[in-house]
């Protein structure tokens, strides 16, 4: 549970980081997205997945990233 808590806060410091760093690059960035097509973005949104449960598989089935 530590673990998971630690990760839920990473993705809210790097959601976040953004905001803070370029408000109006985002601002405008936000309102582009609000016009992509539904369907786009769930493809988007389907890679992303993808590619992360990819990412966490590969770090827990392999000896890759051990020190």
């Amino acid at each position: 549970m530590k673990l998971f808590l630690l990760l839920v806060g990473m993705v809210f410091i790097l959601e976040g980081l953004p905001y803070v760093a370029f408000p109006e690059a985002m601002r405008g960035w936000l309102a582009k997205l609000s016009q992509t097509p539904a369907g786009q973005l769930r493809v988007v949104g389907l890679v992303v997945m993808v590619v992360g449960f990819l990412l966490c598989w590969v770090v827990q089935r392999t000896d890759l990233f051990v020190e």
